[in-house]
């Protein structure tokens, strides 16, 4: 058997690191108790298997390899500025003794990412820092990426993220998992950052694809190791949510990647073993009486995983929950959503009405979705060229290719 191409590692690589850079990085600041040489060790680690994997061939077991190299990488980086800064030195010596000492348990590195979001999720962080520091080093995402999902300028999330690093540094936070009584104060940013991460998968903000698996597939992997640690309503109730809206994914999209509306959805493609579990967890965090946003948006994707169409689906109760929602989640994006839900309840001129306001507060001016959502209600008005119009708008946002189809066939449609 042939030993693989040159390019076929470096594809390989490239794979890793877009599935694993977060991993390696988490268990890296572990380790290393520094997240910029984490992040220093961990490039110079995929840089030496682009160098020697091709030579080699791939380890058995690429992640440890990584770590393992990376975290050399480090200690020989420290000694090299012991040469000339005495100051280093003691700093090379118990880095080396920590690192040396440590093994890397797979439990450990497993539960090392969850450790680096409460890092980053730290209350002395302003809440915007929180999240975007999270996304970029614990999965990865690029700083263009994270800007799409706040609405903001790449500008502005890179001060975000440089500011809340130079802030870990500064107040020495550790790299652990709070204690209980802290748990409550740390855990709203948590479940933000958790469910950004999902609808980045969910969703994908560019590119060729609808959805990212390995985001949606680590988010409710973070959030089963969250109902563990903190089994309140609602993480259980984000937990619900995240289940509930991944149960679609296999028929969002069609065998040539097209994107496919919910209402135009095989739903027996639907998982049901998701659909199931999810429900559960949300009647559970519903008793509670305790619950918040996240619970509420999973009842309201629950009403939807078990109507049998769209027809079918009650949209009285959605628009009821998404009345409670408005009030202790006032966000433009909630109101949109209602506002949808209202139209398929009475109508798309009453939905338009509800749409035109929540577009006349300026949030939204930039959100392809409301433009297309608009677009949607004059289309079943049959005012066409008011719907050319708004799919225009929402084509000229959007920078997911199936989306970019999905827009320009509707146009197409118009004609």
């Amino acid at each position: 058997m042939l030993p693989p191409a040159p390019e076929q590692i470096s594809r390989t690589i490239e794979t890793l690191y877009r599935l694993e850079s977060g991993r390696v990085l988490a268990t890296l600041v572990r380790l290393l108790g520094d997240l910029d040489l984490a992040e220093e060790a961990m490039h110079e680690a995929f840089a030496q298997a682009m160098e020697s994997w091709p030579l080699v061939g791939i380890p058995d077991k690429p992640r440890p390899w990584l770590i393992s190299t990376a975290r050399f990488r480090a200690i020989d980086a420290i000694r090299r500025r012991a040469r000339f800064d005495g100051a280093q030195k003691d700093l090379a010596a118990h880095l080396e003794s920590r690192v040396n000492g440590t093994p890397l348990e797979q439990e450990e590195i497993e539960d090392d990412r969850l450790r680096l979001i409460f890092t980053c999720c730290h209350p002395v962080l302003v809440p915007e820092g929180q999240v975007a520091l999270t996304l970029r080093e614990v999965c990865g995402l690029t700083t263009e990426e994270i800007a799409r999902a706040f609405l903001a300028t790449p500008a502005t999330l890179a001060q975000r993220i440089v500011r809340a690093k130079a802030k870990i540094r500064e107040a020495s936070i550790p790299y652990e998992v709070p204690a209980s009584e802290e748990l409550p104060a740390r855990l709203g940013a948590v479940l933000q950052v958790v469910y950004l991460i999902f609808n980045e998968g969910y969703s994908a903000a560019a590119g060729t694809e609808v959805t990212r698996a390995e985001l949606t597939g680590e988010a409710i992997r973070l959030g089963r190791l969250l109902t563990e640690l903190q089994p309140e309503p609602e993480v259980t109730g984000l937990l619900a949510l995240m289940l509930l809206q991944e149960s679609r994914r296999a028929a969002r999209t069609s065998p040539t990647g097209e994107l496919i509306l919910l209402e135009n959805q095989d739903r027996s493609l639907w998982n049901r073993a998701q659909i199931s579990e999810g429900v559960a967890m949300v009647e559970k965090a519903l008793s509670s009486r305790r619950f918040g946003p996240y619970t509420l948006q999973a009842a309201i994707a629950a009403v939807h995983a078990e109507a049998e169409s769209t027809a079918a689906t009650d949209w009285r109760q959605i628009v009821a929950l998404y009345n409670h929602l408005v009030r202790i989640q006032p966000s433009p994006v909630v109101h949109l959503n209602r506002a949808v839900a209202i139209a398929m309840r009475d109508g798309p001129e009453a939905g338009l009405a509800h749409i035109d306001a929540v577009l006349q507060h300026g949030e939204l001016a930039n959100y392809y979705l409301a433009h297309a959502a608009r677009a949607d209600m004059y289309r079943r008005l049959g005012r066409t060229a008011e719907a050319k119009s708004s799919y225009q708008k929402a084509l000229a946002l959007t920078q997911q290719e199936p989306e970019r189809q999905f827009l320009q066939e509707r146009i197409r449609q118009l004609k």
